[in-house]
C-alpha cells in the first residue's frame, strides 16, 4: 500500500467526535483555522455550487454565544420545565472550546440543485475540515442543537443561508477509546 493511502486510511480510522468538555487549554492560531477551512472548500459540490459558508467564534464571541444560547434555553423553556443544569450546559460548549464554526450552507434555488444534495457537499466539506482537524491533533465536535435554527441575526447570516450545525473545536486532550464499525461483510454486497 502507498504511503498516501495508508496516511488517509490512518486520518479517517482515528477521526473522532471529541467533546469540548475534553480540550487541554490554548488557542488555536486563526491562521491555522484558515488553512482547515481551506481543506473544507475542496469538497464536492455538484454544479460547483460550493453552498457551504463557514463562521469563525473565537475570544469575547465565544461567551457571547455562550450567553445567547443560556438565554435562548431561559426564554423557550416553560418555567415548570427550567432546569439551571440544562441551562449551564447549553451554554458552557463555547467556553470550553479555543474555537466555535458556524456550519453554514448557502441553498440554491430547489429547480437547480436538490437541497439534500447542498446538505451532502457541506457535509463533505466537514468531513474534510475533520480529517485536518485530526492530522494536527485538535478535537473536534459536529453539534446540531434545536437553537441553531435562532442563530441567524447572532452569525449575521445572508438572504438563502442557514446555520445547520456548531464545530467545536480545541486541543485534543482526550486520547478516547476503541471505535468500532461493523465489518465490511455487514454492509457491502457485491452483485
Amino acid at each position: 500500500m502507498n504511503s498516501k493511502f495508508s496516511t488517509l486510511t490512518e486520518l479517517i480510522t482515528t477521526r473522532k467526535s471529541e467533546f469540548p468538555s475534553t480540550y487541554k487549554s490554548g488557542n488555536i492560531d486563526p491562521q491555522l483555522i484558515d488553512e482547515l477551512i481551506s481543506n473544507a472548500l475542496w469538497a464536492p459540490n455538484h454544479k460547483k455550487t460550493e453552498p457551504w459558508r463557514f463562521v469563525v467564534i473565537q475570544g469575547e464571541k465565544k461567551k457571547e454565544l455562550s450567553d445567547f444560547m443560556a438565554g435562548h434555553y431561559q426564554k423557550t423553556t416553560a418555567p415548570d420545565q427550567f432546569d439551571p443544569l440544562k441551562q449551564r450546559k447549553a451554554s458552557e460548549k463555547p467556553l470550553q472550546s479555543a474555537a466555535v464554526i458556524a456550519i453554514c450552507i448557502h441553498r440554491s434555488p430547489e429547480a437547480l440543485i436538490p437541497s439534500w444534495e447542498e446538505t451532502a457537499a457541506v457535509a463533505c466539506a466537514v468531513q474534510n475540515l475533520w480529517l485536518g482537524c485530526t492530522a494536527v491533533g485538535i478535537g473536534a465536535y459536529w453539534s446540531t442543537p434545536g437553537i441553531i435554527k435562532h442563530l441567524n441575526a447572532f452569525l449575521k447570516l445572508q438572504e438563502q443561508e442557514e446555520c445547520i450545525g456548531l464545530f467545536y473545536m480545541g486541543w485534543s486532550g482526550n486520547p478516547g477509546v476503541e471505535r468500532t464499525r461493523k465489518s465490511l461483510d455487514q454492509v457491502r454486497r457485491w452483485l
